[in-house]
């Protein structure tokens, strides 16, 4: 039997899934107890180059309340041609394609390793892809001319048939047309009044064609036929030259600025025209507003600060004091368009190229509920941008684009489980089922949810409560099924629907607690925890979220410990459990939770991030991994501050950042220069493999992390030393057995303080 390890990785390789629980407690009363929910972390469409192509529909269970999708959970009668729904126990009649299977001829569906198989629907191809993009004019000719030759350069990666549209702004919006040839000519609206999806279609005019046909009594399919492919959105075939001119052409916006002002940005209305004009002509269908901005919105709805400079543009601090002036109309006025364009299926993307905050903080919904991306860097001329935004539009192995559109997913549960809710970037399409549960964690209250924009590494964390009562037990050896149907459009412009389904084992709590706690998995309970953490400090004080974390560790730590009554020194924890305080110790101090030193811009950046990503990359995020090169090789090293050594180089990798530290003693040689020197050249060596190793990360990851080379002493030595765990510190530097390491200047305590604290409080009799 393989070790629950190996059960895990496979799982995750095969069906991109993991469950905290890998063994299921049977009843409401002992799941509530398990301290950490029952939850699994779903990357719905996960590559996977090795499915079988699937050409025809999925067969259903015919029962209208279940629906569930034939699998290999499900019992077959191969010769009456019958089989029995393992959600809900309904016989049904294969359909007639089907006559032909039999015990050595099963069609794919029922084989067990395609626990996951993905079906590609005949019904149809949907619209080609549209891209509408939003630009700010307001920033310096540098930064303007670095974001016209990207954007030049990507229409050279878009796919011939996709539409494409431009809008500019600054404290006017424009909207191009893209259809005239010679002339540019485009629609002037003003910066500082909102308009509905009903006027902007009025104004641009566009609909009235078919409308005046049909008024005329001729036949409508014509004009219809042409409509969607109004003046303002073209196939990039058509309109590659003219755009790629309109582009060349921009300039700064004109509007003069006055001294100790900021420009005026109408960043709000340009983003509502957007919306609007996609909503009256493409609803329904797979679209991506990419809005660049250059800096804050200062007037009309959605500004963020005024245009006085001294003036500053909300921090942290104002906001827990009440006084940010604009932030809560400018979040109001921006989620509603982000509930308006994740109604119609569009994805927002926001890239914000800016030395001050821009406005994520009051934007954020924008992303987040419509699966947008969000990046932040300093400038467009910078290679973060550049080499982040071309990573948009990647290809897979079969050189298709890796981004998808309008996925739904539908999660089925077998009797015995309801689901509680949902945290990724996704939003509830308010399907009520009989799965749905009361109790909600994150997005809850329905059984589906909208993924607008979703990617092969977009993941989403569903949590699950056990409803079997406890005088009602589960019959020994039972399984529990889980059912995930995501429907989505593929680049190619199929529809496809993926599905996995899943089983695991019941036990009871109060004889086999072992074999419950043996499936822990605390890398995905870890991560969970994060998300949970996360969407609980939108709306918390950060303090209360840090001691409901706390609240969570030492209850887990009072069921699953093993140890004498009021003896600290007693406690042992199980090897599955023994990685999960850490991990909670670094959530502690993380950016996600500790908003000291960062702007509530970077917070929220931050906290996009880890709410989309996979397993592996959250825990990089709330733990990073570091590497120590010496001339006795290279080893990964406990994120500690011993591990800071004079004759070490370090590379930390934050996700966010890659870190490469030189030693005290490496860096005054590498300023002698002596890695030039004859002789030398395993010193050489040694400072290239950290590089090397850093420009393999930094080719692959989305979005591009940024790049830091620092020595001892030196000021971007701080972004490691936050990190480290402070074992070593002013306060005990001169303590015994303290050598080696370089102590940090903090007074947060280190996790072998916060170990001793949670054994004392886990073992108290009075806690």
């Amino acid at each position: 039997m393989a070790t629950y390890q190996e059960f895990i990785a496979q799982n995750e390789e095969r069906d991109g899934v993991r469950f905290s629980w890998n063994v299921w407690p049977s009843s409401r009363l002992e799941a509530t107890r398990m301290v950490v929910p029952l939850a699994a972390l779903y990357t719905p469409i996960k590559e996977r180059p090795d499915l079988p192509p699937i050409q025809y529909d999925p067969v259903m269970c015919t029962r209208s309340t279940c629906r569930a999708i034939l699998n290999p959970f499900c019992q077959v009668d191969y010769r009456a041609k019958l089989w029995t729904c393992n959600f809900c126990f309904q016989r049904n009649q294969f359909p007639r394609q089907y006559q032909g299977i039999s015990e050595q001829h099963q069609p794919a569906e029922l084989i067990p390793q395609f626990s996951t198989i993905e079906y590609t629907l005949t019904r149809g191809h949907t619209a080609p892809p549209i891209y509408l993009l939003v630009i700010d004019t307001c920033m310096d000719e540098e930064d303007l001319q670095a974001l016209k030759e990207s954007l030049q350069m990507s229409l050279s990666l878009l796919p011939p048939n996709a539409l494409v549209g431009l809008i500019t702004y600054g404290r006017m919006v424009q909207v191009h047309e893209l259809g005239c040839e010679g002339c540019s000519k485009s629609y002037v609206f003003r910066g500082t009044k909102d308009l509905t999806a009903k006027q902007i279609q009025e104004m641009l005019g566009i609909g009235r064609l078919a409308g005046q046909a049909q008024a005329r009594g001729n036949a409508p399919q014509q004009p219809q036929q042409q409509q969607p492919m109004n003046r303002f959105l073209q196939p990039v075939h058509k309109c590659d030259m003219n755009l790629t001119d309109l582009l060349g052409e921009l300039q700064r916006d004109p509007w003069p600025v006055g001294t100790a002002k900021r420009p005026l940005r109408s960043t709000g209305v340009a983003l509502s025209i957007a919306v609007g004009l996609l909503e009256c002509t493409f609803p329904n269908s797979g679209a991506r507003i990419m809005l660049f901005i250059g800096g804050p919105g200062t007037q009309g709805p959605g500004m963020v600060v005024a245009d006085e400079l001294k003036t500053p543009i909300r921090s942290h601090h104002d906001i827990e004091k009440d006084n940010a002036r604009y932030m809560r109309k400018a979040i109001k006025h921006y989620e509603a368009l982000a509930g308006r364009a994740s109604t119609n299926g569009h994805t927002i993307d926001i890239y914000s190229c800016a030395l001050d905050q821009t406005g994520l903080h009051e934007m954020k919904y924008c992303p987040n509920l419509t699966g947008g991306h969000m990046v932040m860097a300093d400038s467009f001329n910078t290679s973060l941008f550049k080499q982040t935004f071309q990573r948009v539009f990647s290809k897979d192995l079969k050189g298709e684009f890796k981004m998808a559109f309008g996925g739904v997913l539908e999660v089925k549960t077998s009797r015995e489980l309801k689901i509680s809710g949902a945290i990724g970037p996704c939003t509830s399409m308010n399907v009520k089922g009989p799965s749905v549960s009361d109790t909600e964690i994150g997005v809850g209250g329905t059984c589906q949810w909208k993924f607008c924009g979703i990617y092969p590494n977009s993941t989403v964390a569903l949590f699950f409560e056990v409803v079997n009562q406890h005088n009602a037990p589960i019959p020994q050896g039972g399984r529990g099924c889980v059912q995930f149907v995501t429907q989505y459009q593929h680049s190619s412009g199929q529809r496809r629907v993926r599905v996995t389904t899943l089983a695991r084992n019941w036990a009871d709590a109060q004889t086999n607690i072992q074999h419950i706690s043996a499936g822990f998995d605390q890398e995905a309970a870890a991560a969970l925890m994060a998300r949970i953490a996360v969407y609980r400090a939108e709306n918390e004080e950060g303090p209360d979220v840090l001691r409901w974390l706390d609240r969570m560790l030492i209850r887990l730590c009072q069921k699953f410990g093993d140890y004498h009554k009021d003896d600290p020194n007693s406690f042992r924890f199980a090897e599955n459990f023994s990685l999960y305080p850490q991990f909670m110790f670094h959530m502690r101090r993380s950016q996600f939770l500790q908003v000291f030193n960062n702007s509530p811009d970077e917070t929220s950046y931050y906290r996009h991030i880890l709410l989309r990503e996979d397993i592996t990359q959250s825990l990089i995020m709330i733990q990073p991994i570091l590497y120590s090169y010496s001339f006795g090789g290279t080893e990964p090293v406990l994120l500690d501050t011993s591990s800071i050594l004079p004759d070490r180089i370090l590379l930390m990798d934050t996700f966010f950042q890659i870190l490469i530290f030189h030693g005290e003693t490496i860096d005054s040689w590498k300023e002698q220069k002596f890695q030039d020197q004859p002789g030398h050249e395993n010193f050489k060596q040694l400072l290239n493999a950290p590089q090397d190793d850093a420009q393999e990360i930094l080719q692959n990851r989305f979005p591009m992390p940024r790049y830091i080379v620092c020595g001892q002493g030196s000021s971007q030595a701080r972004f490691l030393l936050c990190r480290v765990n402070p074992s070593q510190t002013h306060n005990n530097m001169y303590a015994w057995g303290g050598d080696g390491g370089a102590p940090v200047l903090t007074d947060d305590v280190s996790l072998q303080v916060f170990m001793d604290h949670l054994k004392k409080l886990a073992v108290s009799s009075s806690s």
